[in-house]
């Protein structure tokens, strides 16, 4: 696994959240964690595009930095189970403004970004 060997920088608000929830997947898992999908199979068909091994670092990840926690359960085959903490769950109203966001720019927002992969296919 990636090992940092630079300090973050971490001088100001933006710079934590940042740190936090840096990561494709993060916000997306931590929502639909929050709607109720708590065992990863649930979570991995809830994000077809997220691969199995992408998912549990970022689900780690959470877990270190205390915005969900983990419960295994001692059956077999094994079974585990994320939760929100209750400092993770304080994420859920910004990320659900950041999703209102996004759906009332969502043409805008699809227009730069095909923009900007057509000009990079188109420079290969």
């Amino acid at each position: 696994m990636y090992e940092r060997k630079i300090l973050p920088y971490l001088n100001c608000g933006l710079d934590l959240v940042g740190e936090v929830l840096y990561g494709k997947w993060k916000l997306r898992i931590l929502w639909f964690i929050n709607e109720g999908h708590k065992r990863p199979s649930e979570i991995q068909r809830k994000i077809p595009d997220v691969s199995r091994r992408v998912l549990n670092i970022q689900l780690k990840e959470l877990e270190e930095h205390e915005l969900v926690c983990r419960t295994i359960y001692p059956v077999m085959p094994p079974k585990v189970e994320y939760n929100l903490t209750d400092f993770g769950r304080t994420l859920i109203p910004v990320i659900q403004t950041i999703g209102l966001w996004g759906d009332e720019h969502e043409e805008r927002l699809r227009h730069v970004i095909m923009k900007q992969f057509r000009e990079v296919v188109s420079s290969l």
